[in-house]
């Protein structure tokens, strides 16, 4: 019979993720009433924001109807409109709780939140028995799925009524054992731009395994919309944004000023908008170029933006979109440096051949190393931390690029003073071809990414490391 009365409450069981959840119900003579979901009030009390965007109803005509044990890629909210049911559920999902049997009655003041991966079935206890189920994704024949046997013996099921009494599908029963099954992997990572400094970098942390998917320009480039429509998007938990256009002075004519909106602006909103619809969690990289450089001290990550060429316009503007997404990470550095063509290689190799160069002395700054994003970002994602903007460079006294091209000649063994220190202005005098404002002051604020337990690399440290 259904207790009316009670206080909405959820409570974990012994399969990770999977909620019982007690739910009001108002009642007298007439019937009874209840909210079967309410999102505001349900997330307070600690059901996860899953998005549902489909509304399943099973009715059941006789008792002992029992359905099952199925295991989806997508959450569900089971709940009962009328009548009694015993649930089963078996972990399914790749991991140590892999196998893990829970079970319970429902009722309509009683509900469960099924997570991903999670095999269910249900067996009815009265006749003309209904139950509700919200899903967070729509069916797809292309869906990774998986089912057990009812009657697996390692699971072990004490069904109220016997299986050999009760009406069972034909292809229920024939479902596999335990040691048969195929276990539903994890939602994957995606990293978008993978042949790049940062895309190797986070290949290098990372490593290879089918929880992580590269894509290279070949396999997704953010300036074609067709990329949108490339992938089934519910099988992935997070995106990390590794692609860019870069090139800060090509951006600065006709041609170049287009391929940077389209990268940095339409192509990272068609990324929002699949994050959004998806519940992925979307990890974004900018830069110090979404500000002017006139501020005195450091930028925090609260600054406003205020970006003096199209790059940084377009870096701006993707900001702005990735910030609508609700699981979002922007990561703000500067002066990146990886495996490739950059900064630090291009002054050891003009100290190898003798060559002395005019290096700019009034733009500051720190260098930030590709392995400290990577690692920055996972340590982000594996501590569940707070979405939003940090700001993420190498740590240590900031410097200008003379003075870091100084650095980079001594530790390779050559005279600094062969590098000459000259304004931004003589250092672009000769140019022929459209130049880029920069921004004079660089320097990020790391305050707020050491508070979530990150500790950026020294940049002289990483340089070393970088030569030797």
């Amino acid at each position: 019979m259904t207790e009316f009365g009670k206080s909405l409450g959820m409570v974990e069981t012994t399969i990770p993720g999977l909620l019982i959840a007690d739910l009001p119900v108002h009642g007298d003579s007439r019937g009874w009433f209840k909210e079967n979901w309410q999102r505001e009030k349900m997330l307070a009390a600690g059901l996860p924001d899953f998005g549902p965007v489909q509304n399943n109803i099973s009715f059941n005509d006789e008792i002992g109807t029992t359905r099952g044990i199925h295991a989806e890629p997508w959450d569900k909210w089971v709940s009962v409109a009328t009548g009694r049911i015993f649930g089963a559920w078996v972990d399914l999902r790749e991991g140590p709780s892999f196998g893990t049997v829970f079970t319970a009655e429902l009722d309509p003041s009683r509900a469960i939140f099924v997570p991903r991966g999670v095999g269910n079935s249900y067996q009815t206890l009265e006749a003309d028995t209904a139950y509700v189920y919200l899903v967070n994704d729509h069916w797809s024949p292309d869906a990774e799925y998986s089912f057990l046997n009812l009657a697996d013996e390692t699971s072990a099921i004490d069904w109220p009524i016997p299986l050999a009494e009760v009406e069972i599908s034909a292809k229920d029963l024939a479902h596999p054992r335990l040691a048969d099954v195929t276990p539903i992997p994890p939602r994957k990572t995606l990293i978008v731009g993978a042949n790049g400094q940062l895309g190797r970098a986070m290949r290098g942390l990372l490593g290879e395994s089918a929880e992580f998917e590269y894509a290279g320009r070949a396999e997704l480039d953010l300036a074609d919309p067709s990329f949108v429509g490339s992938r089934r998007w519910r099988d992935y938990a997070t995106i990390i944004n590794a692609a860019a256009y870069t090139a800060v002075d090509l951006a600065e004519t006709p041609e170049g000023r287009a391929d940077a909106w389209a990268a940095n602006a339409t192509g990272v909103a068609a990324l929002a908008k699949i994050a959004a619809q998806n519940g992925i969690t979307l990890v974004h990289v900018s830069s110090d170029y979404v500000f002017d450089g006139t501020k005195p001290g450091e930028y925090t990550e609260e600054d406003g933006i205020r970006p003096l060429g199209v790059y940084g316009q377009t870096k701006a503007a993707g900001d702005a979109i990735v910030s609508t997404v609700p699981r979002h990470y922007i990561i703000r550095t500067s002066w990146v440096i990886g495996e490739g063509k950059n900064f630090v290689q291009t002054m050891a190799s003009l100290a190898e051949r003798g060559i002395d160069p005019k290096v700019v002395d009034d733009q500051t700054g720190r260098l930030t190393f590709t392995s400290d994003i990577a690692a920055g970002v996972r340590h982000l994602l594996e501590n569940d931390a707070a979405y939003g903007v940090y700001n993420l460079t190498g740590s240590g006294a900031p410097m200008t690029w003379a003075e870091l091209a100084k650095h980079v000649f001594s530790a390779t063994g050559h005279d600094p003073a062969r590098v000459t220190g000259v304004s931004t202005e003589e250092y672009f005098s000769a140019a022929t071809a459209p130049v880029a404002p920069r921004p004079a002051n660089s320097v990020l604020a790391l305050d707020k990414i050491t508070a979530a337990g990150f500790a950026p690399s020294p940049m002289l440290d990483s340089l070393a490391a970088y030569l030797g």
